[in-house]
């Protein structure tokens, strides 16, 4: 089976790297599937005090949804593809283990909002970070709640109907990027906080962390159910779909 996803354990913290570089790392189902299955597993791990997850490569933390695979959903498949973000979101939230995102490159769309939900950001002055979802039809749903959560209402309107990336300044200007360190140092600083992290009381981290998403789990579950809903209108109504085919040819002719 393709590795997807690459647990790798340094001493007491464990590092997640998602792998798919050919295509910058942009989700598909069998790198969700992964994804998922590696974090219960290093919740479970009694060894692993905390995560640092990254993006194999020098380009992308991760590109979002691989539009190769959502190009053909229809309203069904649309609407299911929700309970595997359901499942994958779930997970991030539930973790008992403080999480850092090294971020190593761009994070868009449904990656930008898996970095939110880390609990730590660290990058370089070449991240990007934000919600294009806009621009190749695909509606947003769990991005703008994430969004509204961490950022308020204002700016989740700005990202989420402009599909605009910001740059890292402005990424650490508003706290989502924690710090900014030269490209070359992102691993060792992400690893530095995380080993500073994994030495807190453990208790107090798992209950601390509990509480936090207790805090938030009633608008997380309304959110789900909107999305649903939501994808199910968008993909049934075959604009989604036919922004996906021109986006991608137009990135096609770019490369050619």
């Amino acid at each position: 089976m393709d590795r997807y996803i690459i647990v790798e354990k340094r001493d007491e913290v464990a590092v997640v790297t998602l792998n798919r570089p050919e295509i910058l790392n942009a989700w598909h189902k069998p790198m969700r599937s992964q994804f998922v299955e590696a974090l219960l597993e290093l919740e479970k791990d009694r060894s692993v005090r905390a995560i640092v997850l990254t993006g194999a490569g020098d380009r992308a933390f991760c590109a979002g949804q691989d539009l190769n695979e959502a190009k053909s959903f229809d309203g069904e498949t649309g609407s299911g593809w929700i309970a595997e973000w359901e499942r994958l979101y779930g997970a991030i939230r539930s973790l008992s283990k403080p999480l850092v995102a090294a971020l190593n490159g761009v994070a868009a769309g449904s990656a930008f909002q898996v970095a939110l939900l880390c609990d730590f950001r660290i990058g370089h002055a070449g991240v990007r970070m934000g919600q294009p979802e806009i621009n190749s039809g695909i509606a947003s749903v769990t991005g703008p709640w994430i969004m509204r959560e961490i950022l308020g209402l204002a700016r989740t309107t700005d990202l989420t109907l402009s599909g605009r990336l910001m740059d890292a300044d402005e990424c650490h200007s508003i706290g989502i990027i924690s710090k900014i360190v030269p490209q070359a140092d992102v691993l060792t600083a992400s690893l530095s906080l995380a080993r500073e992290l994994g030495a807190k009381p453990p208790v107090a981290m798992r209950l601390d962390k509990q509480w936090l998403r207790e805090m938030t789990e009633l608008g997380f579950r309304e959110c789900l159910d909107a999305a649903v809903r939501i994808h199910r209108e968008a993909y049934a109504s075959g604009e989604t779909a036919q922004m996906m085919e021109k986006f991608l040819a137009e990135r096609a002719s770019r490369k050619a």
